[in-house]
């Protein structure tokens, strides 16, 4: 999820919106689509895939060199790596080689949990250290909003990621590992696109009017 969040925060392209005074942080729908969302969850596509042809264990392994590979290519093609990224790929590496190793399926389920609340507590602690929270950090630069706006974004995206490894935990204890899977592959990304999706509405309307134009003199 991390990395959808990414996609969502980070400006990679901007385009101005007809009736607002600032440059959005448009996403430009087949560029960042093809080139951003497919990449980031192609580790997700496979984790499923080879769940339904094999097992857990192999799909586990699968996701884990899935994982290295996307950090990886980051790496060489941007120079750059996520703090978060190298944390997920750690706890993937950490939880799921417990799995494989121990052959208990709970260690990858957990590895959900874990990273949500790592990301809440993140976005959480940048109320308190700090001049600006994560989120405007990440957006500010691109787009104007009031600073009590800011705080409400930081806040509801950690309660959202909160939220999301408490649902996690509450799949694992109460249906089979079919349903988890299930929950993991499409719930997940479900929830997060339609909370993307608020999150949108909801700032559109905080964005300042457009400057009026002054009149060109013949």
């Amino acid at each position: 999820m991390y990395y959808a969040f990414i996609s969502f925060i980070h400006p990679y392209k901007i385009a101005a919106v007809p009736g607002t005074s600032i440059d959005f942080f448009a996403l430009d729908p087949i560029s960042v689509f093809m080139n951003k969302i497919i990449f980031d969850f192609f580790p997700i596509v496979l984790f499923f895939a080879a769940y339904k042809y094999y097992d857990l264990y192999v799909a586990t392994a699968v996701v884990i060199v899935a994982t290295f590979f996307q950090v990886t290519y980051n790496w060489f093609r941007h120079r750059k790596v996520e703090t978060m990224q190298w944390v997920t790929l750690g706890l993937m590496v950490v939880m799921g080689g417990a799995t494989l190793y121990l052959q208990d399926e709970q260690f990858i389920k957990w590895k959900l949990t874990i990273i949500e609340w790592l990301f809440g507590v993140v976005l959480l602690g940048s109320h308190f250290i700090g001049k600006k929270t994560i989120i405007e950090k990440l957006m500010g630069a691109n787009m104007e909003l009031p600073k009590k706006i800011w705080s409400v974004l930081n806040f509801v995206w950690a309660l959202f990621f909160i939220s999301v490894g408490a649902v996690n935990i509450y799949v694992m204890f109460n249906y089979d590992t079919d349903t988890w899977v299930d929950f993991k592959t499409f719930g997940v990304p479900a929830l997060m696109a339609v909370f993307i999706l608020l999150q949108v509405i909801f700032m559109y309307k905080y964005l300042p009017e457009p400057a009026p134009e002054s009149e060109s003199e013949d």
